[in-house]
């Protein structure tokens, strides 16, 4: 079973433990258990409870109203709010609630409504990589586990396949950039967000995917003959068979450049060739897909 101390509780539901323990002992909205040694600690049972309790308090409804009301009003209260007047704490809270449930529905609909209304590109920024940290934060509790990954990733891979198909396809024959992922990345979700503004801003892109080798990239490059090749690397690597890697890509790109990106590029001192580029952070990588989309 999963236990939560109260320090657990506020930093996933964004309420101070000393408010949790007031709702506690005036209204009773949930109640702790404790250890042989009078430790309190609570369950997966009790941070649902609480997610709900938090996004009806926050839209408006008395925290005495809400400790009177039923599991399944309270469930009711929530369906009638869900993805249509949260702002964007709630929104947050909504979504780390629905991905405990497993609710495809909800999720799916308050992600729809936020890339058909603001963008893929604002979705990413204002929702998708904010609830990504507060995921991170449920990991180390122990709240999430591989179902819940899953879960989250293959629904917002499909939102972004799906805005990837929607935008034309550049009908020049040569690729302007081949991206992939190496083996062992888990960049899935990055990978595919970048296809898209490659996309979305003209450039011709081919995608190989996850777990490529270096065998098959190399083959790749000597069949298309990219201008830039791009790929992210954030899993720990050894320095000098992570440097002859890279040796390798660039040998065989003699006309293009190997754009990197991910933590290990930022933090591993190697001797980089000089058809190299490095990218810090998202923002970068997306100044350089503007200014140079046309190169």
């Amino acid at each position: 079973m999963v236990v939560y101390s109260i320090k657990d509780m506020e930093n996933l539901s964004g309420v101070k433990a000393h408010t949790i323990r007031i709702w506690e002992k005036r209204y009773e909205i949930i109640k702790p258990k404790r250890t042989e040694t009078n430790i309190r600690y609570y369950t997966d049972e009790d941070l649902r409870h609480l997610l709900n309790v938090c996004l009806l308090y926050k839209n408006g409804l008395k925290i005495s109203k809400i400790a009177n009301l039923s599991n399944e009003q309270i469930k009711e209260k929530i369906n009638e709010i869900s993805g249509i007047t949260l702002d964007f704490e709630d929104l947050l809270d909504a979504m780390m609630l629905f991905i405990l449930d497993l609710d495809a529905y909800n999720f799916g609909k308050v992600l729809s409504q936020h890339v058909d209304q603001i963008g893929l590109e604002r979705t990413m920024e204002e929702l998708i990589y904010p609830l990504m940290d507060k995921i991170s934060l449920a990991w180390l509790a122990g709240s999430f586990q591989g179902a819940h990954e899953s879960f989250v990733t293959q629904i917002i891979k499909s939102k972004i396949q799906k805005e990837i198909e929607s935008l034309d396809e550049e009908t020049d024959f040569h690729p302007q950039y081949l991206i992939y992922l190496t083996e062992g990345e888990k960049q899935e979700l990055s990978l595919l967000y970048m296809h898209f503004l490659l996309k979305k801003n003209k450039c011709k892109v081919v995608n190989l995917g996850n777990d490529i080798t270096m065998v098959d990239v190399i083959a790749s490059i000597q069949t298309l003959q990219p201008k830039f090749v791009f790929s992210i690397f954030n899993e720990e690597v050894n320095n000098s068979s992570f440097q002859n890697y890279v040796k390798q890509i660039c040998k065989n790109l003699t006309s293009g450049k190997f754009i990197l990106t991910g933590y290990q590029p930022t933090v591993l001192n190697i001797d980089w060739p000089e058809n190299t580029l490095i990218l810090k952070t998202l923002k970068e990588t997306i100044d350089f897909i503007q200014t140079n989309n046309n190169i």
